[in-house]
């Protein structure tokens, strides 16, 4: 059973961040070290999830370290301090509002000691406020750079990677308010050449309206500076990748929503 570190990255929204908790402790797979990087300068919530933490008595329970970050970095740094400090064979990354099934850890674990592989994602349903299961997104079993340049068809709440794969190539998540995981996406498929899909749904990924990754003009310009700044595309290459990127997400959009409402 290898040691897996779990990150989750945390600014606001606890009645979210307990269910993702739930989801972690709940896990049929129990070797691993969960670590909160708190990433607001209002402490409030801060002392409330210690004292929850405390009250379950789950600091006992589990391997559990809380990280305050002195400053507001974001998701993608606020993951980059952790990742730094852990010494684990894998990292498992889960977003505060996402959930996991029971069985995700020890699943996707077995499948990649199994296979020898450095990186993989899974399916996942995609639900809203309230829980309810509002679409789905399906892994891929293979997916190569010239693929994934095209469409970003990995759920970050669904990964989980071997950590000398980050350390040793220097990969960690850019500064860049949304699309940070799809860069570090893309330098991985750079290294490894082919990245693994596991096609069970193991992870609840929650789209709720007014996040970061639900304002559209935001989207568009970390789009276009996943192409030009990260990848060092031209300007129309850039347009023209940025253009492909927004097709295909409307497309699976609107192919899966019709499916599932069917």
């Amino acid at each position: 059973m290898p040691f897996i570190s779990i990150i989750i990255p945390y600014k606001s929204n606890l009645k979210y961040l307990i269910f993702a908790l739930k989801s972690v402790f709940n896990q049929t797979y129990k070797n691993f070290k969960l670590i909160i990087i708190y990433d607001n300068a209002n402490k409030d919530d801060l002392k409330k999830i210690k004292t929850i933490l405390k009250k379950k008595n789950y600091f006992k329970k589990y391997n559990i370290k809380i990280i305050d970050n002195k400053k507001n970095l974001g998701a993608g740094e606020s993951r980059n301090v952790a990742i730094r400090k852990i010494n684990s064979k894998y990292i498992a990354f889960l977003d505060s509002d996402d959930i996991w099934s029971k069985n995700k850890l020890k699943t996707q674990v077995s499948y990649m000691e199994k296979n020898n592989i450095s990186f993989s994602h899974t399916s996942y349903r995609i639900i809203n406020a309230k829980n309810k299961t509002i679409s789905s997104r399906f892994a891929k079993k293979k997916i190569m750079f010239k693929d994934l340049i095209q469409s970003c068809d990995i759920g970050l709440s669904t990964v989980i990677v071997k950590s000398n794969l980050l350390k040793k190539n220097n990969f960690f998540f850019p500064r860049i308010k949304t699309k940070e995981d799809y860069v570090l996406w893309l330098n991985i498929a750079k290294k490894i050449k082919v990245i693994r899909g596991l096609d069970i749904k193991l992870t609840y990924y929650r789209k709720t309206k007014g996040s970061l990754s639900s304002n559209k003009i935001i989207s568009l310009i970390n789009g276009y500076k996943v192409y030009r700044d990260y990848m060092n595309y031209g300007i129309i290459k850039s347009l023209f990748h940025l253009c492909l990127l927004s097709l295909n997400y409307f497309k699976k959009s609107n192919i899966f929503y019709s499916n599932f409402k069917k």
